[in-house]
């Protein structure tokens, strides 16, 4: 079975849960969880799948050069990475009430991140269900991965997941 790499970040939060969910779908045999202070350039190369997850909070920082930065130190670690062999998804966190302007803004980060490494991208999700103003996560009606809210929408957070997770195996072709 092909392996699956789960990243996220930040730890102990909804990110990390809604990891937890994630993880939880799949065989354990088939899938590793990691946090992006923990992931090994052994774990990238050695998983043809890659699930990447984060909140939007503070992701003003996420590009700025600095090794304490975690999202930073994971993009560097990118390097060297066969990227074009990776086939990757995303799943960002957000609040469309407080950030109404800045919902899932982190999807973005990582669309750009991963573009430009020509790393295979898939797991695009609708915005219809979501209100808010503003996103660097989406184009054209969609997201560039799962959105959730669990500030302002728990109670689709599961739902959303197994929708999002039948389409990504899908094209992840398992």
């Amino acid at each position: 079975m092909k392996k699956i790499a789960l990243i996220f970040w930040p730890e102990g939060g909804n990110a990390e849960s809604v990891a937890d969910k994630l993880y939880s779908r799949f065989n354990e045999n088939e899938i590793e969880k990691v946090s992006v202070a923990k992931v090994t350039k052994e774990l990238l190369n050695d998983s043809d799948f890659w699930i990447v997850g984060g909140s939007t909070v503070g992701s003003h920082v996420w590009e700025d050069a600095d090794d304490s930065n975690r999202w930073h130190f994971f993009f560097k670690l990118l390097e060297g990475i066969e990227m074009p062999k990776k086939t990757v998804a995303f799943y960002g966190l957000g609040d469309q009430v407080l950030y109404p302007h800045h919902f899932v803004d982190g999807l973005g980060v990582f669309q750009v991140e991963f573009e430009k490494r020509n790393a295979k991208i898939v797991g695009n999700w609708p915005v219809k269900g979501y209100e808010f103003t503003d996103s660097d996560g989406m184009k054209d009606d969609v997201f560039f991965g799962l959105a959730i809210d669990e500030d302002s929408q728990p109670e689709f957070t599961d739902e959303r997941i197994d929708k999002w997770l039948a389409i990504v195996k899908s094209e992840f072709g398992l």
